[in-house]
């Protein structure tokens, strides 16, 4: 019963940091082993709310379905499932301009993914620099940093799928469109529409206020370089994502991985600050992504749902995957992997082979992750040793 409380209190500070904010060095204790698989905080749970955000997602694939294009309502849906998360982050106290920053950040990067995906170097380059951001972004609101999260992640994804730059324009503004209905759908059933005229009025002055907050603390990153004493708490944790990033989308990309993009996907999102909390992270994502992998894949190898069945699955999944967001790690991560594999086999592609891609890829993901953060605490006790 202690260690349940003592568990208990340790998540509930993970999510008032997720909340509030904290520096990515923060000094705070570390949660206890295993907190992200195990703890089920069902006080969290928003069943009835998130209803909302997944009638986006059937109106996407239910009109690509009916124009006879299900992969451009499969990508549609992906944005808008990916930004209706928005909706459960702030920025300056709205919920809607996490939403429009979103769905704006994946419609760029989507499209730099793909065209930087026709040269591996590039997209290494752009990977890491990415990731280094990323990891700056940790000091500013959590839904800013939530908003740089995602557009990684369609930077990544979108890699895989080098197209010309026309092509990639038309994925892009599918991205968009699918955000787009995300947040006017969301903005109306929530009531929200007169914040969402507000932040629409302001989005582009906060653009401009947010690069210069950036560009401010790269500057302070460069000035670290040159006085160690006085870097800023999110640099060290800044250049891990980088490494991380840079190495793992080279990975993927020099051995050819079939949908190795899971890799360096895997690896920014298990990555944190502390080695606790990335092996929490890791364990947690592994294990929730290989069951709902193999439950995914056993529901088609045996059971061949036709095309409603298979999106009143993707419906059910979507949902749960929104309600469980912040009661469990790995329950979370389960609903997100069957969401995705039977998205992909609704558009007909081999659901059951990209599961098992996927599970593979988000163990040398979380493998990875967790080396380079063993590497650096070597190195940091090494130079220690040295210095004594």
């Amino acid at each position: 019963m202690l260690y349940y409380r003592l568990s208990r209190c340790a998540l509930l500070r993970l999510q008032k940091e997720r909340r509030h904010g904290m520096s990515a060095e923060s000094t705070a204790p570390a949660a206890p082993f295993l907190t992200d698989s195990y703890i089920l905080d069902w006080k969290s749970q928003s069943f009835r709310a998130d209803l909302i955000f997944v009638l986006p997602v059937a109106i996407c694939l239910g009109l690509g379905m009916w124009l006879a294009h299900p992969g451009a309502g499969l990508i549609a849906a992906g944005g808008a499932f990916t930004v209706g998360f928005g909706a459960k982050q702030h920025i300056d106290e709205s919920r809607v301009l996490p939403m429009i920053l979103a769905s704006l950040g994946i419609g760029a990067t989507t499209f730099i993914g793909m065209v930087a995906g026709h040269i591996s170097f590039i997209l290494v380059l752009i990977a890491a620099g990415a990731g280094f951001i990323y990891g700056m972004l940790s000091m500013r609101q959590p839904g800013v940093s939530w908003v740089g999260q995602q557009s990684i992640v369609f930077l990544v994804v979108a890699s895989a799928f080098p197209f010309s730059p026309r092509a990639a324009a038309v994925r892009s503004a599918l991205v968009m469109a699918g955000g787009a209905l995300q947040i006017l759908t969301s903005s109306i059933l929530l009531q929200l529409l007169q914040q969402l005229r507000t932040d629409l009025l302001s989005v582009a002055r906060y653009l401009r206020a947010e690069h210069q907050a950036l560009r401010s603390s790269v500057e302070q990153a460069a000035q670290s370089l040159i006085k160690p004493r006085a870097a800023p708490s999110a640099v060290p944790y800044a250049l891990r994502l980088a490494i991380t990033l840079g190495v793992s989308t080279e990975i993927y990309r020099h051995f050819g991985f079939a949908n190795g993009y899971w890799i360096p996907m895997t690896a920014l999102l298990v990555l944190r600050p502390g080695l606790s909390d990335t092996a929490n992270r890791a364990i947690a994502r592994t294990v929730g992504t290989l069951t709902g992998a193999v439950l995914a894949s056993f529901f088609l190898a045996h059971l061949a749902p036709s095309p409603p069945t298979l999106l009143a699955l993707i419906l059910v999944f979507a949902w749960l995957t929104y309600s469980l967001n912040n009661v469990n790690y790995g329950l979370f991560t389960l609903c997100l992997t069957a969401y995705i594999v039977f998205l992909l086999a609704f558009a007909s592609l081999p659901g059951k082979v990209v599961a098992y891609h996927r599970a593979i890829s988000t163990l040398i993901g979380g493998a990875l992750a967790l080396t380079v953060r063993l590497v650096v605490i070597r190195y940091r006790q090494k130079h220690v040793i040295e210095e004594v």
